[in-house]
């Protein structure tokens, strides 16, 4: 009997390490290390505050509470482009999050070794809550 508990458990150990390691290994293949995120100009500090600003009083206008995510590719160049609404709040919100975004100018690139590259980026704008 304490031989096919220790097998049982040896077993569920083996698992959970191989199951592990195979979680960190899909994460550092799908998101390659970089040397530092996009910036906007004027940095993100002002950007995002700018941003929820926004939201937040087209929130107000349409009475709707909650998140906001939008997904965009800043590219090597700083271009930002593929802005599109993930999670929506309500139409309007959409609308303008998409244009600021879309507007923001020319970021400052992602690099990786020390090379401009292209990033898929997430931003969650809220919750925004009266």
């Amino acid at each position: 009997m304490k031989t096919l508990l220790r097998i049982a458990f040896f077993s569920l150990a083996l698992g959970v390490v191989l199951s592990f390691y195979a979680t960190v290994h899909a994460q550092e293949t799908g998101n390659p290390p970089v040397d530092g995120m996009p910036v906007p100009p004027g940095g993100f500090y002002n950007f995002s505050k700018n941003l929820n600003q926004i939201i937040r009083k087209a929130a107000l206008e349409a009475k709707v509470q909650g998140v906001l995510l939008v997904s965009y590719v800043v590219t090597a160049e700083g271009k930002v482009e593929k802005v599109e609404v993930i999670r929506s709040l309500c139409p309007s919100c959409d609308e303008e999050a998409v244009r600021v975004i879309s507007n923001s100018g020319i970021w400052t690139p992602s690099k990786k070794e020390g090379k401009p590259i292209v990033k898929k980026m997430t931003l969650q704008i809220g919750p925004v809550q009266f």
